[in-house]
């Protein structure tokens, strides 16, 4: 059976691997590690179709351990354990090397099963995964393992990708692969970063363009769009994508940036996750304009109420129509900022008792305790408003609320002074 394209292509020397600079390039840690001749324990963390296998492959192909391979998705102890009784005999007299794909898929036991392995030096790991490793691996292996982090491929990676590959099958001489350069870049913006996804729409690409004496190929950008998946965006409702999106939607908001937030926005409404994204808009509504804009909370609530009536796909238009509000309004961070004062308060101070003046006092014998006695009723003074003690003894001059600089919470700022001048 023929392999994929994308299995056999895989480029087999490091300078060949598209993107990833960071960690691959001739100064880079991973790069000087590898030449240097020393393999340690490495945990692979990143997007699926990013060089992740084929970088473990290249090295597995540098050093002269006896090389495993396991997919935690379908491997079990028992797979470990045979490798184990391995250990120790003429074909791995060097060491193991244990390429791992998708440790996450491991529960802790069956990670702690390499454990005592790793930590003798009798197997080395590498293992991949495209969740955070500090939420899915057990700390005892992250400890023993130094964290690379596989960035999303730009669209000139994925390019450069297909173009390498393309090279290598005209040099093959079985096949002459011609090519509009709108077709690869048609190709690549589909694959979203994902080389494997680019170079699978290329094999199809390939297939449909054929010509009768299948020799010679030529990819035109109306058979890349016929052959290229509708673009999938990344988005995993419990992952770390989930949380990086809603993160950077609540800060662009933050920050008055509304076509940055309009932009997150539009991610997570691709991804059909409206209960998020409602949730979210009601907490900004409060954490991030608060005082600032009042009257924000309200329409908000009203957008979001309206989303979650009508639903997707015109839900999105409520959802923008909030965002915008959020975006554009003036901000301020006094109301969780004093809420959170006070909170600590409690945590880490002697607060005393509530003033007797303001205890309740609606049942017979309470004036006999003294409970509301000495309390005066504002509403009986001008302005409604009398000087008195509320906050308990011990901390009754504890500030935790303070006006910020936008007019509304600067009139809040000298409607008080008046009072308490008066």
């Amino acid at each position: 059976m023929n392999k994929p394209l994308a299995d056999r292509m895989r480029p087999i020397k490091l300078e060949d691997v598209v993107g990833q600079e960071h960690i691959l390039s001739k100064n880079q840690i991973l790069n000087k590690t590898l030449q240097a001749g020393h393999i340690t324990n490495m945990i692979f963390y990143g997007p699926p179709g990013v060089g992740k296998t084929t970088v473990a492959n290249i090295i597995s192909n540098m050093t002269n351990k006896k090389l495993y391979k396991l997919n935690a998705t379908n491997a079990s102890i028992k797979d470990i354990q045979r490798i184990v009784a391995e250990l120790d005999s003429f074909m791995t007299m060097n060491g193991v090397l244990l390429y791992l794909d998708e440790i996450q898929n491991f529960n802790k036991k069956q990670q702690q099963s390499l454990l005592e392995y790793i930590e003798n030096g009798k197997i080395t790991l590498i293992a991949s995964t495209t969740e955070n490793p500090y939420h899915y691996i057990y700390n005892a292996i992250l400890s023993r393992s130094t964290v690379f982090e596989f960035k999303l491929l730009t669209k000139s990676n994925v390019i450069e990708g297909l173009k390498q590959v393309i090279k290598r099958i005209n040099d093959e001489g079985k096949t002459l692969v011609e090519y509009e350069e709108e077709a690869l870049d048609y190709i690549a913006t589909a694959s979203n970063g994902d080389l494997r996804r680019a170079m699978n729409a290329l094999e199809l690409a390939m297939y449909a363009a054929e010509s009768e004496n299948k020799e010679q190929v030529f990819l035109t950008i109306h058979i890349a769009q016929e052959s290229t998946q509708k673009k999938v965006i990344s988005y995993d409702k419990f992952g770390d994508q989930h949380y990086d999106i809603l993160s950077a939607f609540q800060k662009s908001i933050r920050g008055t940036d509304p076509d940055a937030a309009i932009h997150y926005l539009a991610r997570l409404v691709k991804a059909g996750d409206l209960n998020s994204i409602c949730r979210r808009l009601l907490v900004i509504a409060s954490e991030d304009i608060g005082l600032a804009y009042p009257t924000a909370i309200t329409i908000v609530k009203s957008c979001v109420d309206a989303a979650m009536q009508v639903g997707f796909p015109e839900a999105r238009i409520n959802l923008a129509q909030a965002t915008l509000v959020l975006a554009t309004a003036p901000k301020s961070n006094s109301v969780i900022e004093a809420m959170d004062r006070a909170l600590a308060d409690l945590d880490q101070k002697d607060i005393g008792e509530i003033p007797t003046s303001l205890k309740d006092a609606h049942y017979k014998g309470a004036s006999d305790l003294g409970r509301g006695v000495t309390y005066k009723y504002p509403h009986h003074y001008e302005n409604n408003y009398i000087q008195q003690q509320y906050l308990p003894e011990n901390i009754k001059n504890e500030k935790y609320y303070g006006s910020q600089n936008n007019k509304m919470e600067q009139r809040i700022f000298s409607y008080l002074e008046q009072l308490k001048k008066q």
